[in-house]
């Protein structure tokens, strides 16, 4: 008795026969499907290795100790804290009064008969082959059992001596040391020979060098304070091994000491939410990840998942036809003998089930054998190791069965067309003549039109993205379910065509079954291509509106706020010396307090200064004060006052405080300010301003030094007057608004020794009209690093688009789908139009026909695809756009409202990329058409009577 099973076996064996029989069919089509699931199943063990178990995340942080115990800096005041030690605060209500600071004492919380391991961190300048580098510097016994798994030998040892230290091997490498080298810090004398070298498993990027206890940082320190430097501020845990674990009681009890605890017990079984103090506090809740975002992602994977199996559908659709066309007398005999349409269908859907699981096999095989040999490189590129090789059998399962799944929807069309043909026309060759479907067109412009009021609702209506990606992805299911019909509407331009393109577009429009679905494949790709690169050629044309200079183009900016500008001078020439620039201005900034102080004050003895302005010129929304002063205005008044010149958002000074700087009319030239009144100001003692607020009525500028920065501080707390010693200077007001690049005032020095005001040497800027190579500024570079302090350096280089090679990327993926799937059509109809080639080499056609034939049949495909893509791409990302306009018009009436200072009105334009349009809709049909013709055979073949 014959069964369902006998004859899918015997459809099974004739399918894998025929795809043995045409390897470089089969290779096509199970190359499209295998490449994702390689892809996909490779990211999978990418992403199930990286993400490593609460173990092994505790090894890493905590090596064999139970608990981390850390100071988090409230004083020892108690606090609350949850189990994974990531969020605390304090018991007490701080809400009106003084937030608690200071150092607690974490030996408190060490529980009696403990072990106790003390693990310190700080930073220090390194002296290397190359000059100095900041380095964490990490004291901890490494060499003890208990820190095992917080660091992994890579060679020689970890220090055992005072004079011993190991270091992570991108410190090695990125310092030109090595094992056995001699390591010194800047300000220490003491000498350390490097005696390992070690990577930390999360971090493989970090420059760390590794001492015992005592051994490194209190020696810095000791040296950096007797030259006044700043110190190395080293912060300090203890990993601590308890007997029977450290319970979530004893975080608790640790807790009332006021220290923060990591532990191991705690982590692996955490205690249930009504056992942790935190989450009972009304505003430190716990938030579960939200089921709508759950949703919304699920969603969103869901939504690539289906449109990758529809594109790879598309493109494998044709290739499966092409083998039904070249198989149908082999099909036509099976119905001769007594086959049904079941059996055909059966014959090709085994085809694309051999394919598919011919797919996932060799896909999940690649993609295991590629993450096991590539691990090495992935770990790198990550920057941390992977816990182990983490095989989810489920995952890899389901992801083979979606190869499977995408071979048998691909063959789905071509089994039902071949299903149709009679048994006469399959042994003949001929073909019959079938209307074509009205309801797939309707079905299509039904989905247009919804699409299209979704999307017009989400980019008009609301500020939801979703909505507008939503709408725009039905309409494009509708316009591939229109494909059919309007390849029949391109059909009408072949009268106007020559002899071979019009032949060419005719042949497609009489067979759309593989047309269709390749123009389709095209049109997918295409549309995504065409969408991103206007939302990003949009993007770069608002950031580019948006991209503050720091500098005219081409020029440099070098500063230093450190050490009273001691090595300020080294700094100039070296710039000088490794840069193409012209004209240099050196700088000065106000120094108020010890010349060694820092531009921002701080520490005891220094202090810093403001620009006075005027009571009149002040913005009445910004009164400072113990109340909000914006309160006291309507809504109408704080709309009027936003756009008052007084109320402009005050510029981000880049590297100055207060944008006031000590130079000389070079200065101005550096900056292309050409006003000849700032320049004879400078000459006069005058100081040049490009602030009006800044110029009070006498035409002066006040500058207030503020020696005690925390009564200031109090003060202006109090909305009472600062206090300090103001110093009052002629200035000059720079008219016409020009760009001074966040500077605010320029004085000379004689014009601030005049006024008693004290100077330190800053830096310099310098003009240039090349930009420099990347073998100047690493020379640079490692003439700045021999200096050891911490410059900074700015080279104005315009506005950089990031979104150039994402295009360019965009624009190659999608010229390769179009021209595959331009190149599977134009196979299938050389296989259907072998018997008309054969016609017209009997005719006498000459040999270029079939090449010509061949390219435009390849060119029609490609350009039937690329025009109908690139407008159902450039509609969504309009329509993107647009919901990005609504919504950033909204947050600037609220500012209106509100009265934040925006008075510039959102710029967010739509950009169409005629570049990229001009390569998918002129270079790629062309490439794809010359290609075409190059590969195919142009001798005549002459056809052969069969024998009767």
């Amino acid at each position: 008795m014959k069964t369902w099973y006998h004859s899918w076996r015997a459809a099974l064996r004739i399918a894998r026969r025929d795809a043995w029989r045409s390897k470089g069919r089969s290779f096509l089509v199970l190359s499209m499907i295998a490449l994702p699931i390689l892809g996909v199943s490779a990211f999978d063990l990418t992403l199930r290795s990286a993400e490593l178990s609460t173990q092994e995340q505790l090894d890493r942080t905590l090596g064999q100790a139970d608990a981390q115990i850390a100071d988090p800096g409230f004083g020892g005041d108690p606090l609350y804290q949850n189990p994974e030690a990531d969020s605390y605060t304090p018991v007490a209500d701080h809400k009106n009064g003084p937030w608690p600071d200071g150092p607690g004492d974490i030996s408190k919380a060490v529980p009696a008969g403990a072990t106790v391991l003390e693990d310190t961190t700080g930073v220090g300048k390194l002296r290397t082959t190359h000059g100095l580098l900041q380095t964490e510097i990490r004291e901890l016994k490494a060499a003890d059992p208990i820190a095992d798994g917080i660091m992994r030998l890579n060679e020689g040892r970890f220090p055992e001596r005072a004079g011993e230290v190991a270091a992570t091997s991108h410190f090695l490498e990125v310092s030109g040391l090595r094992v056995g080298s001699e390591l010194t810090a800047r300000g220490l004398g003491n000498v350390y020979r490097i005696v390992g070298a070690y990577e930390l498993p999360d971090s493989l990027e970090t420059d760390q060098v590794n001492a015992l206890p005592g051994a490194f940082l209190a020696p810095l320190d000791k040296a950096l304070q007797a030259d006044g430097l700043p110190g190395s501020n080293p912060s300090t845990t203890q990993l601590v091994r308890v007997p029977g674990g450290f319970t979530w009681n004893m975080v608790k009890e640790a807790n009332t000491h006021g220290v923060l605890v990591t532990s191991r017990a705690v982590a692996l079984n955490p205690p249930a939410d009504a056992d942790v103090p935190l989450y009972q506090q009304d505003d430190q809740q716990r938030y579960a990840e939200s089921a709508v975002a759950n949703a919304t992602e699920l969603a969103a994977i869901g939504t690539i998942v289906g449109l990758a199996m529809l594109e790879i559908c598309l493109l494998a659709g044709p290739a499966f036809a092409v083998g039904a066309r070249r198989s149908r007398r082999q099909l036509g005999l099976v119905g001769a003998n007594g086959g049904d349409r079941r059996h055909i269908r059966a014959i090709v859907l085994g085809g694309g089930l051999v394919i598919g699981v011919a797919s996932a096999v060799i896909g999940t095989a690649l993609g295991l054998g590629l993450t096991y040999v590539l691990r090495p490189v992935l770990e790198d590129y990550l920057g941390q190791r992977f816990g182990g090789f983490d095989i989810r059998p489920l995952e890899l399962l389901g992801i083979a069965l979606l190869a499977v799944l995408t071979g048998l929807l691909a063959a789905i069309v071509p089994a039902v067309t071949a299903s149709r043909q009679t048994v006469l026309a399959s042994l003949t060759g001929r073909r019959g003549v079938r209307g074509s479907s009205r309801v797939l067109p309707v079905l299509g412009l039904i989905a247009v039109a919804l699409g299209a009021v979704i999307a017009l609702y989400g980019s008009t209506m609301t500020d939801q993205f979703a909505i507008v990606a939503g709408g725009s992805a039905i309409a494009e299911l509708g316009v591939v379910a229109l494909t059919p019909a309007l390849v029949g509407l391109f059909g009408r331009l072949g009268r106007w065509l020559p002899l071979s393109p019009r032949l060419a577009l005719r042949d497609a429009v009489r067979n759309r079954g593989r047309t269709a679905p390749a123009v389709a494949a095209v049109l997918a790709a295409v549309a995504g291509t065409v969408a991103v690169s206007t939302y990003a050629a949009s993007s770069d044309a608002q950031n580019r509106a948006a991209y503050e200079p720091q500098l005219p183009r081409g020029a440099v900016s070098v500063m230093i706020d450190e050490e009273g500008g001691r090595d300020v001078p080294a700094v100039r020439t070296a710039v000088q010396k490794n840069l193409p620039v012209d004209l240099r201005a050196d700088v000065d900034r106000i120094s108020v307090g010890k010349p060694s102080c820092s531009m921002y004050g701080g520490d005891d003895g220094c202090g810093r200064y403001e620009l006075v302005v005027p009571k009149a010129q002040q913005c009445p929304l910004w009164s400072t004060g113990p109340d909000d002063p914006s309160e006291k205005f309507s809504k109408a008044e704080r709309r009027k006052l936003a756009k008052d010149w007084r109320c402009e958002q005050d510029t981000v000074y880049g590297g100055v405080e207060a944008g006031v700087l000590i130079g000389d009319t070079t200065l101005l030239k550096i900056l292309g300010i050409k006003d000849p009144g700032a320049e004879k100001a400078l000459a006069d003692g005058r100081v040049v301003s490009f602030d009006k607020r800044n110029v009070n009525a006498a035409g002066k500028i006040d500058i207030l030094l503020i020696t005690d920065t925390e009564a200031a501080e109090t003060a202006r707390g109090k909305g009472l007057p600062l206090p300090g010693a103001v110093k009052s200077i002629p200035a000059h007001q720079v008219k016409g608004n020009p760009n001074a690049y966040g500077l605010a005032v320029i004085m000379t020095p004689a014009t601030a020794k005049a006024a008693g005001i004290s100077t330190v040497p800053l830096g310099a800027y310098y003009s240039s009209s090349v930009l420099p190579s990347d073998t100047q500024k690493q020379k640079l570079d490692a003439e700045l690093a021999k200096t050891g302090s911490q410059v900074n350096l700015h080279i104005e280089s315009g506005f950089t688009s990031e979104n150039s090679i994402v295009l360019l990327a965009l624009t190659v993926f999608a010229g390769l789908v179009t021209i595959g799937a331009a190149g599977i059509a134009t196979g299938l109809a050389q296989a259907d139009a072998e018997a008309d080639l054969k016609t017209l080499a009997a005719v006498g056609a000459p040999a270029r026909v079939r090449r010509t034939l061949s390219g435009f049949q390849c060119a029609v495909v490609a350009a039937m695809g690329v025009l109908l893509g690139s407008a159902a791409g450039v509609l969504p990302a309009i329509g993107l756009r647009l919901t990005e306009r609504r919504g950033e018009l909204k947050w600037y009436q609220q500012s209106l409202d509100e009265g934040w200072g925006v008075v510039t009105a959102p710029y967010v334009p739509v950009v169409i990329p005629w570049a990229t349009l001009a390569a998918l809709l002129i270079a790629v049909p062309l490439g794809a058409a010359i290609l075409a013709a190059l590969v195919t055979r142009s001798h005549r073949t002459l056809g052969r009577r069969a024998a009767t």
